[in-house]
């Protein structure tokens, strides 16, 4: 399926391609993590019961195409400070992945659950800093309006579905950590958004998805 297509072609087609919104253990153990280029982790990383979260990949059909909703992180958050991120995080006590994900964009951008439509979960993704995130994929339907939370978010922006859906706009990149150690990790910029880490990792993961094609 051509990524370019309109969103109401693509729907059924991602769906199929994605786990049931209802049945979070779907997924066989798959995930991917920020820990997939650097085997073995990090010195001083210590891990123990990940912390559940969610995010929005959210579609959103524009006159050129299908879009995906991304925000850069406000610059006074304590971690990932001024980074492109998918609306999300934490899960709430008894909460389930579709619940978080559509509360955490309304919190973060003002996007009212009524304007999006889940269609299936993507592979979980473990970060570094010890969350497990389920991405739920859905459709915004015309109509919404966004207003970014000043706390989170600095900016709201889309980026074209079919971009992020090809590979060979991605690279590797390298950071070196406190410790000394190179940290790898997948990275792609658009629009002078730079995209990379957990996100950029979330996005690859729903092409293998989509796709079928094993990720390095």
């Amino acid at each position: 399926m051509n990524a370019h297509g309109p969103v109401h072609e693509l729907a059924d087609w991602i769906a199929e391609h994605l786990d049931p919104l209802h049945d979070e253990t779907a997924t066989d153990g798959r995930r991917r993590s920020d820990f997939d280029l650097t085997p073995g982790g990090w010195s001083g990383q210590e891990i123990g019961d990940l912390t559940p979260a969610a995010v929005l990949i959210g579609l959103v059909q524009r006159d050129a195409g299908v879009n995906v909703l991304l925000t850069r992180r406000a610059d006074t958050l304590r971690r990932h400070t001024g980074q492109v991120a998918l609306p999300g995080g934490r899960r709430d006590p008894g909460e389930t992945a579709v619940q978080t994900a559509l509360r955490e964009a309304h919190e973060e951008v003002g996007l009212e659950p009524r304007f999006v439509a889940p269609i299936g979960l993507s592979t979980p993704y473990q970060t570094g800093t010890g969350y497990l995130i389920t991405p739920v994929v859905g459709l915004v339907r015309p109509g919404f309006s966004l207003i970014a939370n000043p706390g989170e978010v600095a900016d709201i922006f889309e980026t074209p579905f079919a971009f992020l859906m090809d590979m060979a706009n991605y690279e590797e990149h390298e950071r070196e950590l406190p410790t000394g150690e190179k940290r790898r990790f997948y990275a792609t910029t658009h629009d002078e958004q730079y995209i990379w880490g957990a996100t950029a990792g979330i996005l690859r993961a729903l092409y293998e998805r989509l796709y079928g094609a094993a990720l390095a």
